[in-house]
C-alpha cells in the first residue's frame, strides 16, 4: 500500500505561482513512477507531468511545458509541482498518483494509488 497526501492548493491571482507537495508514505519503492494529473468540473483527468521516483527523468503534458516543473526529494518522499505564469484554465484539483512501475505514464489508469487532491484556483 501507498500513501498520498497533497498539499499546496489554494486561491492564486492570474500570473502567479504555486508550489504543490505530494507526501508519500508506506510501500515506497525507487522503481516507482510519480504523476501529477488535475481534473476540471466537468472535464476529464489530465495528466500535467511525472517523474521517475529513483532517477531525474521527467515528462509534462503539453499544458505544462514552460510553465511548470516536477521535482522530488528522495530523503522526505516528496514530489513537487512549481507551477508558473497560471492561467485561469488552470484551475482545477490537482491529483498526485503512483505507477506501480518505472515507465512513463500518462493516462489516469496507468496508475495505481491517488492521493485525496488539492484545489488550484487561478483568478483573472
Amino acid at each position: 500500500q501507498v500513501q498520498l497526501v497533497e498539499s499546496g492548493g489554494k486561491l492564486v491571482q492570474a500570473g502567479g505561482s504555486l508550489r504543490l507537495s505530494c507526501v508519500a508514505s508506506g510501500r515506497i519503492s525507487s522503481t516507482y513512477y510519480m504523476g501529477w494529473f488535475r481534473q476540471a468540473p466537468g472535464k476529464e483527468r489530465e495528466f500535467v507531468a511525472g517523474i521517475t521516483w529513483s532517477g531525474s527523468s521527467t515528462y509534462y503534458g503539453d499544458s505544462a511545458k514552460g510553465r511548470f516543473t516536477i521535482s522530488r526529494d528522495n530523503a522526505k518522499n516528496v514530489v513537487y509541482l512549481q507551477m508558473n505564469s497560471l492561467k485561469p484554465e488552470d484551475t482545477a484539483v490537482y491529483y498526485c498518483a503512483v505507477r506501480l512501475t518505472p515507465n512513463i505514464g500518462t493516462r489516469p489508469y496507468d496508475y495505481n494509488y491517488w492521493g485525496q487532491g488539492t484545489q488550484v484556483t487561478v483568478s483573472s
